[in-house]
This record gives C-alpha cells, sequence and structure tokens, in this order.
C-alpha cells in the first residue's frame, strides 16, 4: 500500500479513503466538535495526503497515523483557541441535548447524546496539543509511538501532555463540574455515502488538476447529517 500511494496510484488513494475516512472525520470532530467543520477537514485530509504521497516512506506499518497527523494540522487551521473549541463544544452539547427523539429510541439516544455532551464539555478545558493527544490515544486508541510519529513529537512530549490532560480531567470530574471522561467520544458510524462521495470527488478533482469541487455549507450539513444523527 505505501508504495502504491507515494507512486500516486488512484486505486491506492481510494482503498485509503475507504479504510480511513471513518476514522480522520471522528478524529476532526473531537478536535472541532463541528460536524460540518469535520467534513470540511476530512476532505482536506485526503486532498493533502495527495500533494504529500512523496513523503512517505515504502516500508513501514499502517498509514493511519500518518493521516490522523494531517487531519491535527488541518484542525489546527480551523480552530487556533480554546476560546473557539470551547464556543463550539458548548454549542454542539446544546444540540446534543435539545433534539426530540421517537419514543423508541429514547433510551439509547438520549444516552449517547449525554456521554458525547459532557465528553465535549470536559475536552473543552483542555489546551489544544493535550486534547490532541486525548483525541488520538484515547479516541483513536494509538500507542504513544504512532501518536508522536503523528503529530511529529517526541514520545515522552505524548507521555507528559497524556499526563496532564488526564489529570484536569480527573480533577474537573473530582470537583463534579462535569461527568467523569474515561474513554473516547461517542462517534458515529462514518459519513454518509453521500457526503463521502462528495469527498472522493472533492480529491479526485484535485488530483486530475481540477480542483475540489464545491458544496455550499448547508449541501455538506444535509449530506453528512442522517448518519449522524442515526448513530450518535
Amino acid at each position: 500500500m505505501r508504495t502504491r500511494v507515494r507512486a500516486g496510484e488512484s486505486s491506492a488513494f481510494a482503498e485509503l479513503f475507504d479504510s480511513y475516512a471513518r476514522a480522520v472525520y471522528n478524529h476532526a470532530f473531537r478536535l472541532t466538535a463541528d460536524w460540518a467543520t469535520a467534513e470540511d477537514v476530512m476532505a482536506a485530509t485526503f486532498m493533502e495526503a495527495w500533494r504529500l504521497r512523496d513523503r512517505v516512506e515504502p516500508e513501514g506499518g499502517s498509514l493511519r497515523p500518518w493521516l490522523l497527523g494531517i487531519a491535527t494540522n488541518t484542525a489546527r487551521n480551523h480552530y487556533r483557541s480554546n476560546r473557539r473549541y470551547r464556543a463550539a463544544a458548548n454549542v454542539a452539547a446544546a444540540a446534543e441535548l435539545s433534539v426530540p427523539d421517537h419514543a423508541d429510541e429514547v433510551a439509547d439516544r438520549v444516552d449517547d447524546r449525554r456521554r458525547l455532551a459532557a465528553a465535549l464539555t470536559a475536552l473543552a478545558v483542555l489546551r489544544r496539543p493535550e486534547r490532541e493527544v486525548i483525541a488520538l490515544c484515547l479516541g483513536e486508541g494509538l500507542d504513544y509511538e504512532a501518536a508522536a510519529e503523528a503529530l511529529g513529537i517526541p514520545v515522552g512530549t505524548v507521555a507528559s501532555r497524556l499526563s496532564r490532560a488526564r489529570k484536569k480531567l480527573r480533577a474537573l470530574a473530582e470537583a463534579g463540574s462535569a461527568r467523569p471522561f474515561a474513554g473516547p467520544v461517542p462517534t458515529a458510524t462514518g459519513p454518509s455515502r453521500t457526503a463521502v462521495g462528495a469527498a472522493r470527488g472533492k480529491v479526485r478533482g484535485n488530483r486530475e488538476g481540477a480542483g475540489p469541487g464545491r458544496q455550499t455549507r448547508g449541501e455538506r450539513t444535509n449530506a453528512i447529517r442522517p448518519a449522524q444523527e442515526g448513530n450518535r
């Protein structure tokens, strides 16, 4: 796979997208607290991966850490301050708790929404570097070495940031300011087929030199919302 991606094979990038679009999408949401922005980040990540394909080493393991690192850098461009993240997290958390449910779905979906709202509230107290290691290590299950590769930092820095983040979250839980945060943010099963097709079209257009296709914000949101609301 690495050799094929490095060579710019379209079929290799299609496989890469199919394998990791969901992971990139959910990681982007943990970092931005906004579903529509997460879709933008997902599409931009794969376009950037195409541009940087010659940096992929022929030998190595999964390309997931590499893609998540690109997604992290892309998300930084959208939310560069904790104040903006907190505002987005508050809006997202409020929305999760206010959308009505059908009677036969109440129990599971309300519980998921409360967990998501609590997780977003907890993550909002962290500095961006701490939130990134939490998203990678707890959200995506990367070990310290893979997280260090994704972020381009030493393994020891990953360990120290994760330790600080856990202490902050533990203190927050003990103070009663939020429910304990013990694991990854609940995630959707992934973007809808329509959203995936749109993102793939952007990547394909970029590869062919035509530039990414354009959609309005409303079109992107409408395309992706059904999958999110049905699985959160």
